[in-house]
C-alpha cells in the first residue's frame, strides 16, 4: 500500500560511537533500501547516564530519510545492525516537497514492503 499523504517522508535520527561505524549503518541501511539517503554529522560530545555512570564521548549523528511504512523494518535493523546495546530511535514525519517525496519513495520502492 502506497503512502498516501503522497508527501510525508519519515526522518530517523540515531548516534553511533565512530565515524566508520556511522559510515558502516548508513551504507547497509541504504543497500537494503530501508533508506533514500542518510546524513551523518560528527557530534564533539554527549554526554550522558549509562549503568549509573556519567558519560562524556565522541559520537556520530545520523539522519536517515525514508518512509512512514518502514519504521519497523529500520527498527529491526538496528536490532540487527546497531553498534549500541540501547540505540537512540527518534522519528519524525515531514511535509517534504512533492519532488523530494517522490525521490524518497522511488529510493525505496524496490525494498518491497
Amino acid at each position: 500500500m502506497p503512502d498516501r499523504n503522497d508527501n510525508d517522508i519519515l526522518t530517523v535520527t540515531t548516534t553511533v560511537d565512530s565515524l566508520n561505524g556511522a559510515r558502516r549503518l548508513a551504507r547497509e541501511l541504504v543497500e537494503r533500501r530501508l533508506a533514500a539517503c542518510v546524513q551523518l554529522e560528527p557530534i564533539a560530545a554527549s554526554f550522558y547516564r549509562w549503568e549509573d555512570r556519567l558519560c562524556e564521548e565522541p559520537e556520530v549523528r545520523l539522519s536517515i530519510k525514508t518512509l512512514p511504512r518502514l519504521r519497523d523494518a529500520l527498527a529491526a535493523c538496528f536490532a540487527e545492525l546497531h553498534p549500541y546495546a540501547l540505540p537512540q530511535f527518534l522519528s519524525a514525519t515531514h511535509q517534504a516537497s512533492a519532488a523530494y517525496a517522490d525521490w524518497v519513495r522511488a529510493e525505496v520502492a524496490a525494498e518491497g514492503a
